[in-house]
């Protein structure tokens, strides 16, 4: 993919609250008219992130430049960014026009011209002829156009988006995700998109930068993270993985669960100790005989489009999605191909994830989505 010119650069940032650093000397570049989605569970200094590009927040450390225009101490409304939070901010005693007309009355526009660019962003967002309705009669994907509307039509350089979609239904979610991607392809304008959710994250950026305790634990593209994560932490937040302990034997060849596995890394020592990440949909459920490795069933769970099937190989629970039916307590063999299996450094997240001993079928608790 071609490298986009840089519109903002953050140096060295850190940040402090309370004793606690929130971000952790963090250096990240975002490029022109890229949709770029900042990942992370509750707390790991995303929303910071956010709002140190915003102005809303000052760094202790580092420098924010768009361009080459240093931005420390310039405040928010001096700053080409419009920012959509997770509650839209809408004014119920407007209706739908007078709504997106807002930012432009406040700049003095000649109501001429208010009256086509509101017109402009209404076909943009597909709510002709809602002008006259009160917002509170809108539902909530209408109220997150309206907001959405009434950031573009200020004509932002950057706009910033913190889990704008929380609290929409999962149906709705999904339409809106394609939606704003479409938006932001349309107009070629910066995205930055703050979220929990890897499904959504991986489905509407261009690029994913996956945070944990105020650093930056990878950036690439949603085919990148989910294919070569770095580390344990990235294999596991991005989707299930199993991740096991491993040594290097040789280039292109790996020890782990008891077996000498041909892959297509390199550039190990030999004898390096390594983590090892395989995905579900890469194992193949076989006979035993027919297995490099062998174990037994002890949990069958029906997705609808796949099973998930826990195996238990010497005490090391594997997960697999198959589309092939296996019961509690048989013994059956796995069969992996090279192109399956990923070889990661050792860093301070090996031996915290990866492994299905504690499965569990319950639903995760929303992220909170307070301050961080």
């Amino acid at each position: 993919m071609e490298k986009r010119k840089a519109l903002i650069e953050l140096k060295n940032i850190t940040v402090t609250f309370d004793g606690e650093k929130v971000l952790d000397d963090l250096s990240l570049s975002i490029g022109d008219g890229e949709f770029v989605t900042l990942l992370g569970s509750s707390g790991c200094g995303k929303t910071t992130t956010l709002r140190i590009i915003a102005g809303f927040t000052e760094p202790d450390a580092g420098q924010v430049f768009f361009g080459s225009k240093d931005m420390n101490g310039v405040p928010p409304h001096k700053r080409e960014v419009n920012t959509i939070f997770q509650r839209y901010a809408l004014f119920p005693h407007y209706n739908v026009y007078d709504n997106i007309a807002y930012g432009l009355r406040v700049r003095h526009i000649p109501e001429a011209e208010i009256k086509e660019q509101v017109a402009d962003m209404l076909r943009l967002i597909n709510m002709q002829g809602f002008e006259k309705r009160s917002v509170t009669k809108l539902s909530g994907g209408q109220q997150q156009r309206v907001a959405i509307a009434r950031a573009l039509i200020l004509k932002p350089k950057v706009l910033l988006l913190d889990e704008p979609l929380a609290a929409l239904d999962l149906k709705l979610r999904k339409d809106m995700q394609n939606e704003l991607k479409n938006i932001q392809k349309q107009l070629g304008i910066t995205f930055i998109y703050v979220t929990h959710d890897q499904e959504e994250a991986l489905s509407m950026s261009d690029t994913v930068v996956v945070m944990n305790q105020g650093k930056i634990q990878q950036i690439g593209t949603p085919v990148d993270i989910y294919n070569e994560p770095q580390n344990a932490f990235v294999a596991d937040f991005i989707g299930e993985s199993n991740i096991l302990d491993g040594v290097m034997k040789c280039d292109f060849e790996a020890v782990f669960a008891g077996h000498t596995f041909r892959c297509l890394d390199s550039g190990f020592s030999e004898g390096e100790a390594v983590d090892v990440v395989v995905r579900p949909e890469d194992v193949d459920i076989t006979s035993p005989e027919n297995g490099m490795v062998e174990g037994v069933v002890t949990s069958v769970t029906f997705r609808g489009v796949h099973f998930e099937i826990i195996v238990d190989i010497g005490g090391f629970k594997w997960m697999i999605q198959t589309t092939d039916e296996h019961r509690e307590g048989d013994r059956v063999g796995l069969f992996i191909e090279p192109d399956a299996i990923h070889i990661m450094k050792k860093s301070e997240y090996s031996g915290l994830y990866g492994d299905y001993s504690s499965y569990s079928d319950e639903i995760d608790e929303l992220s909170d989505t307070s301050e961080e």
